[in-house]
């Protein structure tokens, strides 16, 4: 079966590498992390000595990148992607990013032959480990329909939503609901312990009502559970992410004023030492500030 090469073997992409090995896709991973790597090795990846090697092997390739410099860097450094010849080879990219950035990617690979498929996935690493993710891909049709059953071995769910850009201009629009949703669970979470209820129980008889969300069930239940070393994603991710939907709301004059102030408790939590922590942790800054804080 011909390899396919993934490109950000990090907190996301690890996680689904691991499922394209489980779908007995031969993957051929590098990252510039050496804890990454000896991760991803442990998950069945093939490591590679460089983008060089992933680039010169590779039908199709996966960039999962934490922001645009590394993916300028992945695709047009001096041993990026773009330095090495192979026709028709399909990158699909997979990270948060500007538009303008992806486009700027996207043109280098295009003057270097590659095609290029913009689609980012919504969910976070634990939803990823469940194969629970769902990818918004855009760009040629054609292209899509190739990779389609690739991307099929390690999301619940995958759309072709159209033109090149439209992925990222869903996934931005999808990050104001998750984040949004992750706060105000937290919300509901310290009310309901501030209440005198057992939080374990409200997350249990929530989950599944019209009353829940993805958000509630999968980070609802580390807040339940008052734990958030299991790590779905960080606090750094969605910060970055809010000054991309910032800027794109504004250069199309769209109010975003609930997520604006659902992201405050972010940068709260980052302000109180806890953005290492899983995002659910936002539940800890209201914690706080109902005087109302649990032991660990």
């Amino acid at each position: 079966m011909a390899q396919v090469g993934f490109i950000g073997l990090g907190v996301l992409g690890s996680a689904i590498a691991a499922n394209l090995v489980s779908a007995s896709r031969n993957v051929l991973g590098f990252d510039v992390s050496d804890k990454a790597r000896a991760a991803s090795v442990r998950a069945g990846v093939v490591l590679a000595a460089s983008v060089q090697e992933v680039a010169s092997s590779c039908p199709v390739i996966f960039t999962c990148l934490p922001n645009a410099a590394a993916l300028l860097d992945v695709v047009a450094g001096s041993d990026g992607i773009a330095s090495v010849e192979h026709t028709d080879q399909i990158v699909v990219e997979l990270s948060t990013l500007a538009l303008t950035d992806k486009e700027a990617a996207r043109a280098r690979l295009e003057e270097a032959g590659r095609k290029v498929l913009d689609c980012p996935v919504s969910g976070n690493r634990i939803m990823a480990l469940k194969k629970g993710l769902t990818a918004f891909c855009s760009g040629n049709h054609e292209d899509y329909l190739a990779v389609r059953d690739i991307l099929q071995s390690f999301c619940k769910k995958e759309h072709y939503v159209g033109a090149f850009g439209n992925g990222t201009k869903t996934k931005l629009c999808g990050n104001i609901l998750n984040l949004v949703h992750n706060t105000v669970a937290a919300e509901a979470m310290v009310l309901a312990i501030k209440s005198g209820l057992d939080p374990k129980v409200f997350h249990e008889v929530i989950s599944g009502s019209g009353s829940s969300s993805a958000m509630f069930e999968v980070r609802g239940a580390l807040m339940a559970e008052n734990d958030y070393d299991k790590e779905g994603m960080n606090f750094s991710v969605p910060l970055k992410d809010s000054q991309i939907i910032a800027q794109h709301a504004a250069s199309v004059g769209s109010p975003i004023a609930l997520y604006q102030a659902a992201v405050q408790y972010y940068q709260a939590a980052n302000a109180q030492g806890l953005g290492h922590l899983d995002a659910a942790a936002v539940c800890k800054v209201i914690e706080r500030m109902a005087n109302c804080e649990r032991t660990p």
